[in-house]
């Protein structure tokens, strides 16, 4: 008798829903009700309920600019990271701010800017890979002269030798950790700013390699568990070194795109929930997998011109060349990912009124404020047959005040100011 009561109970503890899946069931339900409701009202109302609330978006990044409360000082660390996400957001809603603010923000910069090379979180704090990447996007963000010309490229590349590790990677700072987030920032920063050369990238794919996991994606260091994040940076760095074919590319993609939730958005690992900040790591990963079976095709066309342009170059050696005609070529094809979902999930369950969450019963913050305007905008761009062009059309939701500025997703940053700042840095005199 107590044998078979034990079984029962045995049983019944077996078919107890686990925790994650408790958290997956009501956040389902969450999700789904919000869109029970605009499929439940007439189609002009679904519009405004679908529509980009710009306005409300603008008023709360410029207050974020100009005070932020006591609550934000467990960031003091990560300044230039609020300044690159709420200029970043500006950009994409097509927006800028006053030049008294932006001048504020280069002198704020620069007052971050070691004496020996790269950004710290704040003046006077030590040089980090991860806040030297926000002050630059930032910078560049920002454009024009006086912006551009405040970047200390012959300081940050010795801060980046000297960043640079052992196994192949790069340290985020002195004696700190060794991560693909270092080696994605780093040869982000050197690449944007024309320094990029064979010292930074020697050993660099080798690394990311190894941090590919047996589920496809790609892990922050060899042996843990495949991330949405780092994928996105372990793959746009083999791209801009021009070692992407090193990857296993069909597991990746089949990781990434098993990613996509029910509820239309992004989780950054298997069995987590959707998350509105991967709508960019994981979207922006497919779109660059997207378009590189673009590049692919379009030199199947021109593959003996190409040999002949590479035939001096060494294996592995970085061409700016390549991975800026990467981002021009897109063919009107499907996305790897549902484009319309994602964007359903962005504007209904991450948009509030003012800035971006992470998922419903979460708050507003402006990281995901940012990450979710760059998701919006790759999703939007996701079939369009030039990166700048205009989408297809059924490719936007909701009303065309939607439409957003196309970003680079190499770096994340907005075209136009990305084309500015390379074309400023290539003719910048050598280091």
């Amino acid at each position: 008798m107590e044998s078979s009561s034990s079984a029962a109970a045995a049983v019944a503890a077996e078919r107890e829903p686990t925790v994650s899946q408790k958290e997956q069931w009501a956040l389902e339900s969450q999700v789904f009700h919000i869109y029970q409701l605009l499929y439940n009202i007439p189609p002009n109302s679904q519009a405004a309920m679908l529509e980009l609330q710009r306005d409300s978006h603008m008023e709360y990044l410029v207050k974020g600019l100009l005070h932020l409360g006591p609550s934000f000082s467990v960031l003091d660390a990560n300044r230039p990271w609020i300044c690159y996400w709420i200029f970043h957001s500006i950009a994409l809603l097509g927006e800028s701010v006053d030049i008294a603010l932006e001048n504020n923000t280069i002198d704020f910069l620069s007052r971050c800017q070691d004496q020996h090379g790269g950004y710290g979180g704040g003046p006077g704090q030590m040089p980090h890979l991860a806040t030297t990447y926000a002050a630059v996007n930032t910078l560049i963000t920002i454009g024009g002269q006086n912006s551009l010309a405040s970047i200390n490229r012959a300081k940050i590349y010795s801060f980046l030798r000297r960043m640079k590790h052992t196994s192949g990677g790069f340290s985020m700072h002195e004696g700190g950790e060794v991560d693909v987030r270092a080696c994605y920032t780093a040869i982000s920063v050197a690449s944007v700013l024309n320094i990029l050369d064979e010292e930074l990238v020697q050993g660099v794919g080798n690394y990311i390699v190894s941090c590919q996991t047996y589920e496809g994606g790609i892990a922050g260091e060899p042996g843990s568990e495949a991330h949405g994040g780092y994928t996105f940076c372990g793959l746009a760095t083999m791209i801009i070194i021009n070692e992407v074919n090193r990857l296993n590319l069909a597991s990746l993609t089949d990781w990434l795109v098993f990613r996509q939730g029910v509820e239309g958005g992004f989780q950054g690992r298997t069995n987590k929930l959707v998350d509105g900040c991967y709508s960019f790591w994981q979207g922006g990963a497919a779109a660059l997998i997207q378009r590189l079976h673009a590049a692919a095709a379009g030199s199947a066309s021109s593959e003996v011109s190409d040999d002949e342009d590479s035939s001096d170059r060494e294996e592995g050696q970085p061409s700016d060349d390549e991975s800026s005609i990467l981002i021009r070529r897109h063919t009107e094809t499907e996305p790897l990912f549902q484009s319309q979902a994602l964007q359903q999930y962005i504007l209904l369950c991450s948009q509030v009124e003012g800035g971006f969450r992470d998922k419903p019963g979460k708050n507003r913050d402006h990281y995901h404020t940012c990450y979710c305007l760059s998701g919006l905008s790759v999703a939007q761009y996701s079939r369009s047959k030039d990166a700048d062009s205009a989408p297809l059309p059924g490719s936007l939701l909701g009303p065309y005040s939607n439409l957003v500025e196309p970003v680079n997703p190499l770096y994340n940053i907005v075209l136009d100011q990305y084309d500015e700042a390379r074309d400023f840095f290539s003719k910048a005199p050598a280091l």
